[in-house]
């Protein structure tokens, strides 16, 4: 088939949710962070000409399944012109027709599952899918950030990374390794229902920071720790290790004053349940809880969660992720 500029007459682009295992807020200060691609939940972009002139918002429209509220829906597509903008100038190809982008996905907004990130990566290989021309992941993860950053402000990368993961990250410094699983188990993921505060919660850690001496450097100190082990339990094969890892996680961002009194409430129904520990996962103050399973735990942790108020959870096996899986 010709590779020609516009040799297709749809573009298809797809990537994945994720969720942040650890380092949450710490990986803007350097420290590491570890995350966890969702492959269970996906986005799908088509990109296609239109005959119709131009919206008055500029000659891209944008369609969302789904109910998103509007001022998100505003959001993401103020960062996904600018993409697209870059993604023209970048490739140097013809801006001029009007194009049609449908978005297609099944992660909820705002919950700190990189719905934002996926949106942009499934536009940036729909983009590339339609003009028949070749991204690298380098290329890929500029254009990712650049609406990020729009949606965000400044963006660690964590997001832009994971949602095109097959495999569990190691990130710092805006350098990425995968992580080596020596683990068995479950991730479920439950989403409290309420939407996170990403720029709030950074705001009043910033705060916190200013206000109190040498809190900053102790924050990071901790995060540092906490993550680090986690990664080697991961690797080890502890897998209580890395569960007490994750609730001690929890309690660093509670104390920070970044969780709430229903993700709390999570996070204590999952223990209940039987889970090794759990977490919030994201920006904070809202959004979702991750809690590590046995598998034959996973029934009564996700009954428990259900009951404590979870809308709705999800399961990620630890061995589907593993680099040598089958």
């Amino acid at each position: 088939m010709s590779e020609n500029r516009r040799a297709r007459s749809v573009g298809i682009g797809r990537a994945h949710a994720k969720a942040i295992l650890l380092g949450e807020h710490a990986v803007v200060y350097g420290a590491p962070a570890l995350a966890l691609p969702i492959p269970q939940l996906t986005v799908t972009a088509s990109a296609g000409w239109s005959h119709r002139g131009a919206d008055g918002l500029g000659d891209v429209s944008f369609t969302m399944t789904g109910s998103p509220s509007r001022p998100m829906v505003t959001q993401a597509s103020d960062g996904l012109r600018r993409l697209i903008t870059e993604f023209t100038a970048t490739m140097g190809v013809d801006d001029s027709p009007h194009l049609d982008v449908i978005i297609d996905g099944a992660i909820p907004h705002g919950r700190g599952l990189g719905s934002s990130a996926a949106c942009a990566r499934a536009v940036v290989h729909a983009l590339a899918d339609l003009y028949g021309r070749e991204v690298t992941e380098s290329e890929t993860f500029d254009l990712v950030q650049t609406a990020e950053n729009v949606a965000h402000g400044r963006s660690s990368g964590v997001d832009a990374r994971a949602v095109g993961a097959s495999t569990p990250l190691l990130f710092q410094a805006g350098e990425v390794r995968e992580l080596d699983i020596g683990c068995d188990g479950l991730f479920i993921i439950a989403d409290s229902g309420v939407v996170g505060r990403t720029r709030d919660a950074v705001e009043l850690l910033r705060e916190g920071f200013q206000q109190h001496v040498g809190a900053q450097e102790r924050f990071v100190r901790r995060a540092s720790r906490l993550t680090r082990e986690a990664r080697h339990a991961l690797a080890d094969g502890r897998p209580e290790m890395l569960g007490s890892r994750l609730t001690d996680y929890h309690d660093l961002l509670r104390a920070a004053g970044l969780s709430t009194r229903g993700v709390d409430t999570l996070v204590e129904a999952a223990l209940t349940g039987g889970s090794l520990g759990a977490k919030i996962t994201g920006g904070g103050l809202g959004g979702c809880v991750i809690a590590l399973s046995r598998p034959e735990q996973a029934r009564e942790v996700t009954q428990q969660l259900h009951e404590a108020g979870a809308v709705q959870t999800w399961v990620v096996p630890l061995k589907g992720l593993a680099k040598n899986a089958l």
